[in-house]
């Protein structure tokens, strides 16, 4: 009797300690609102590591969340593992700026990669009679929901051709309603920060109210780039929406939408997902149209936090540490 009971006990123990090696860890990946390209995007990183599920017993999820500055905040709270983010969004919160003024700079926050560029787009009803970002002036123009990354860069542009918020009849709303607003003339136009092509603009110009897209150019362009240090000029292709009224492609500038993570976050973790990204661009690559810009050397550039150190050390393994700017790389504690 007491030998049974002993190899039931041995049995019990092995089974417990066997499904104790085995247990399935959760990671979540914060985006943005389901029609948004961060959702697919946080999609399209999960799917890649849950292929290896089994190898890394990691399980990948992701959550609709209210944009940048959430997931920064959420990540750091550590209530997320990863976030997706504006690349001028992740330079503010390190350095302790907009947003986080009063809490002050946010030295745990780290980047892991940087993915597609977001163009700054402002798309006009034709009626409007809007050619230029100075044109704005007494317009009713959405310059997106309080909060957001997409109305910083609005007023930054509005700052830079000598405009205020004030001078235009703003409204405050997010993507998903503005089509319809534009197309029912009751704005006369949007910003917009986002990869391209985009369903947003392909709906916003797929009625009968022809629009165009302002170029922001000029004085207004080379002012934004030499005061903020995270724009850059950047161009969209007039072709990914045939029923513009543009018949050449539009200068505007960009940032760039980043995977962030906290130093906080379990090293193996960061190593993985990184590595299963960078092991299968291609397929990454055809999971959204706005992914086909991407390479390897440019998923390192315009990063704008530190890097995690278990992303630096695929990096390196992968001998790609030579496109990395050496001011990401900082000595972890």
């Amino acid at each position: 009797m007491k030998k049974t009971w002993i190899l039931w006990f041995i049995i019990i123990t092995l089974l417990w300690l066997s499904s104790c090696g085995n247990h399935v860890e959760f990671v979540t990946i914060g985006t943005w609102g389901i029609t948004w390209v961060y959702y697919p995007t946080g999609w399209a990183i999960s799917r890649l590591l849950n292929i290896k599920k089994d190898e890394y017993f990691l399980k990948a999820t992701v959550e609709s969340t209210a944009g940048s500055v959430y997931n920064i905040n959420a990540v750091l709270n550590e209530d997320l593992e990863f976030g997706i983010a504006q690349s001028d969004r992740q330079y503010q919160a390190y350095r302790g700026l907009a947003e986080w003024e009063g809490a002050g700079a946010q030295t745990k926050l780290r980047s892991v990669f940087s993915i597609y560029p977001e163009s700054v787009t402002l798309l006009v009803s034709s009626g409007s009679n809007i050619q230029t970002v100075e044109d704005l002036k007494e317009k009713k123009i959405n310059l997106w929901n309080p909060g957001s990354g997409q109305l910083q860069n609005a007023l930054d542009t509005l700052e830079a051709a000598g405009l205020k918020e004030e001078d235009i009849e703003a409204e405050y709303v997010k993507a998903t309603e503005a089509p319809g607003l534009i197309q029912d003339e009751r704005i006369d136009g949007f910003f917009y920060t986002v990869g391209h092509p985009n369903g947003n603009i392909k709906e916003a110009t797929s009625g009968k109210t022809p629009m165009r897209i302002v170029p922001i150019d000029g004085e207004v362009a080379d002012k934004l780039i030499n005061t903020y240090p995270y724009y850059a000029k950047s161009i969209i292709e007039n072709s990914l929406y045939p029923n513009l009224e543009n018949s050449q492609d539009i200068n505007t500038f960009w940032v760039k939408a980043t995977l962030i993570t906290s130093e906080e976050v379990d090293e193996e973790i960061v190593y993985k997902l990184t590595k299963e990204v960078f092991e299968n661009l291609d397929k990454f690559r055809e999971l959204h149209p706005a992914y086909w810009v991407i390479t390897k050397e440019n998923m390192l550039e315009w990063l704008t936090a530190p890097l995690h150190k278990w992303a630096l050390k695929y990096f390196k393994e992968a001998w790609l540490d030579e496109y990395i700017d050496a001011k990401l790389i900082v000595k972890e504690k």
